[in-house]
């Protein structure tokens, strides 16, 4: 009886370990794969910027950000989602996309001072975020993108 317990704990405690390093990898795999990533606070506070800690803004990024703050309720919102996605996948290994429920995540749409959505927040690698409030088309996205974020010269 006691082998067959430990067999099983031991059986458990595997099965959590392998589930726990599958959900790291997919983690590691949807942020290079040039997905929009739901973001909540504690993936804010470890990957953009510790507000907790600090009131100075200071970006812990190696590559510039564009987070998306919207609702399901919000139909600009749902016209939005659609070329976040695939200006994700045209600037994969480039820019990361980042998308916040601002009715999940109260913290960050306040940090933002989200009081109408869409709500696009521009990272820079260095430098103060820009704000840019209410829908628009992919072509105005990728010009924010193209001159703010990586500055690109045509």
């Amino acid at each position: 009886m006691k082998r067959s317990l430990i067999t099983f704990i031991f059986a458990a405690m595997a099965g959590i370990a392998f589930a726990a390093s599958h959900q790291t990898k997919e983690a590691k795999k949807e942020v290079q794969s040039g997905e929009v990533i739901a973001m909540t606070k504690a993936l804010f506070v470890s990957d953009v910027f510790d507000f907790e800690k600090s009131p100075e803004w200071k970006y812990k990024g190696n590559k510039p950000a564009v987070i998306d703050l919207y609702a399901d309720w919000c139909g600009p919102c749902r016209m939005v989602a659609p070329i976040m996605k695939t200006l994700a996948k045209e600037y994969d290994g480039k820019v990361l996309f980042y998308k916040v429920d601002v009715d999940k995540e109260n913290e960050l749409a306040s940090l933002f001072q989200a009081s109408s959505i869409p709500l696009i927040v521009y990272i820079p690698v260095t430098g103060e975020p820009q704000l840019f409030r209410g829908a628009a088309d992919k072509a105005t996205y990728k010009k924010a993108i193209d001159d703010f974020l990586l500055k690109v010269k045509e």
